[in-house]
């Protein structure tokens, strides 16, 4: 796809790809989390998106910003885990900043991604650095602050997404129930990071 700008409908897809793709990646996060956590976070992110996806086929939001909405309560209502907390938090500030908008530029979702980031930060009382999901979101909305086709916003979150892992799969992580880990962290991706590279290998 090569468009200069994105709408509801596209976007409406982009989240039944996300749905689909969820079902398929979801034994990987868990194996993922259950190394640093709970090993629920596939489980959290397939029902989450399976969710969103029910509901958008039930009534298709006037704006952007309702796409983002019915996202957030979907995981609100299909998960009580952290992830999924953050997750929903997200989407709600990503709504905010796009409000009344049925159409936006793919630069423009670097401040999408910024306001998700920014929000799930204060919830989850964590910061870019701690070896989070947030230093994905922080890498992919310094590498999509530039102009480019919705085609390239794919492949430059993607590539953001994977960098990121990799950068801090050598550090320990340092919030969360995966900092009981310490040093023992060293060496494994971060699994809310793997997610946030799956997740964009997927829309």
């Amino acid at each position: 796809m090569i468009a200069s700008s994105f709408t509801v409908d596209e976007l409406i897809r982009a989240v039944d790809r996300l749905a689909a793709a969820a079902q398929t990646f979801a034994a990987e996060l868990n194996e993922a989390d259950g190394r640093l956590g709970d090993g629920d976070l596939g489980i959290t992110l397939s029902n989450g998106w399976r969710t969103a996806t029910q509901k958008l086929a039930g009534a298709r939001p006037a704006d952007i910003a309702g796409v983002f909405l019915t996202c957030a309560v979907a995981f609100q209502e299909s998960s009580a885990s952290s992830f999924g907390t953050l997750t929903a938090t997200g989407l709600m500030a990503a709504a905010k900043a796009s409000s009344g908008r049925t159409e936006m530029k793919p630069a423009e979702i670097s401040g999408l991604l910024r306001a998700a980031m920014d929000a799930m930060a204060r919830r989850g009382k964590a910061e870019p650095g701690d070896k989070t999901v947030l230093d994905s979101l922080a890498a992919m909305a310094a590498a999509t602050a530039s102009d480019g086709t919705a085609d390239d916003l794919r492949k430059v979150c993607v590539r953001a997404a994977s960098e990121a892992a990799e950068l801090f799969r050598s550090k320990a992580n340092r919030i969360g129930r995966a900092r009981m880990f310490g040093e023992d962290s060293i060496g494994i991706v971060d699994p809310g990071m793997l997610a946030a590279l799956r997740m964009a290998e997927s829309v």
